[in-house]
């Protein structure tokens, strides 16, 4: 097949662009031709004419829709997955792929679409206002950076493409990454008939590493951005409230990286590499991954199970529904610092059941998770979107 893929690049590189580049590598790996058209926010005009031009193409943008069309006559494609195109490439891109007769994929990376924050969070609580309601109402709370302005761009986006029914009409199928996030976009009016679910990928870190623990005691493992809504003053309190607690081991960085202080038993590690943290993996007890936000599909929690190694997660969204409890992990109350501390000691008091939840892990990894497994399905998506034409 010949892949048109749009993205639109964050200014702080995250989750969503290193699925961009491992598909359009999976893609390429098995033969097919991939193109990749992206913009980066760390190009956005400054000042403020520029903000305001940015602004009024969020909703549609005439350039990136001639930029488009430009594209799809010179390469050609069968089909154009969309990941992102917030703000700067905007949905005119659909418009493009329709006059031109193509069809177009879009992953459902966050909520964007349906919440002005993206997050489906406010003021640190799960928020789902905007899901039937209003996403004007972001504009109260600033739901977009804070800001009233910039949530009132991001809303009328959200209001304008749900009242011209874009993604009714102008997307031939859309991948959530999992079910529960699929019940969300099913809730706010998008065709349950064009939802595909189609979980992200990473390739096996234990091909020609098997993956051999080290001798007690062991330590847990922290990895992910260190923000607020990955719950790290959860974490904090429940190590604080652990007697005789494990060593924990933080990486990452973010706006709370200040308040997290090395002591005996928490390490700071910061930034690592793609290679160490497949170390540090390796060597875990067990993975904690506290967040209390509907994460999109966190690829930390697929990259443990790849090594083998048991998660400790909040029984929230689409943790819950990657994670079988009692199987390949456990789960605890979102924001329970209490709660998060006893299933802590658990795993710590019973190595052989946290080996066997390890074990899982792997074998489910195998079974769902692995690149073979991903072009397949991705694959067939692509060829749904193609067969839709034709009806």
């Amino acid at each position: 097949m010949k892949i048109l893929f749009a993205h639109n690049r964050y200014q702080h590189a995250g989750g969503e662009d290193n699925v961009v580049t491992a598909e359009l590598k999976l893609l390429t790996d098995y033969g097919h031709q991939v193109e990749l058209w992206s913009v980066d926010n760390k190009d956005l005009p400054g000042g403020l004419r520029g903000k305001i031009n940015t602004a009024l193409n969020t909703c549609y943008s005439s350039a990136s829709k001639a930029i488009a069309l430009a594209k799809l006559h010179s390469f050609k494609p069968d089909v154009v997955h969309v990941h992102n195109f917030f703000p700067q490439l905007s949905p005119s891109i659909y418009d493009a792929c329709q006059e031109q007769g193509i069809p177009v994929v879009q992953t459902l990376h966050n909520y964007r679409l349906i919440c002005p924050g993206a997050l489906l969070m406010r003021d640190g609580k799960i928020c789902e206002q905007c899901i039937t309601g209003s996403p004007y109402q972001a504009v109260l709370h600033g739901c977009y950076r804070n800001s009233a302005l910039g949530s009132l761009v991001v809303a009328h986006l959200v209001a304008t493409h749900r009242n011209q029914g874009t993604w009714q009409h102008k997307v031939n199928r859309f991948i959530a990454l999992t079910e529960f996030a699929k019940s969300k976009f099913v809730e706010a009016g998008f065709p349950v008939d064009k939802i595909c679910v189609k979980a992200n990928f990473v390739t096996d870190p234990l091909t020609n590493s098997p993956s051999v623990k080290p001798a007690p005691p062991d330590f847990a493992l922290f990895v992910g951005r260190l923000s607020e809504e990955k719950g790290l003053k959860t974490l904090l309190q429940a190590w604080s409230e652990l007697p005789d607690p494990p060593l924990l081991k933080i990486a990452g960085t973010g706006p709370l990286a200040a308040s997290i202080i090395t002591t005996d038993n928490i390490e700071a590690l910061g930034l690592q590499s793609t290679e160490q943290i497949s170390q540090l993996m390796q060597q875990a007890a067990f993975l904690v991954l506290p967040s209390e936000w509907y994460e999109g599909f966190p690829l930390v929690l697929v990259e443990a199970f790849a090594h083998g190694l048991p998660v400790l997660a909040s029984n929230l969204g689409s943790m819950a529904d990657i994670i079988k409890e009692g199987e390949t992990g456990l789960l605890f109350e979102p924001g329970n610092a209490a709660d998060l501390a006893v299933k802590v000691r658990w795993l710590l008091d019973h190595p052989e059941q946290r080996q066997r939840l390890g074990d899982n892990a792997r074998q489910c990894y195998l079974a769902n998770y692995t690149s073979e497994s991903n072009v397949q399905q991705l694959l067939g998506i692509y060829q749904q979107a193609i067969d839709s034409l034709k009806f």
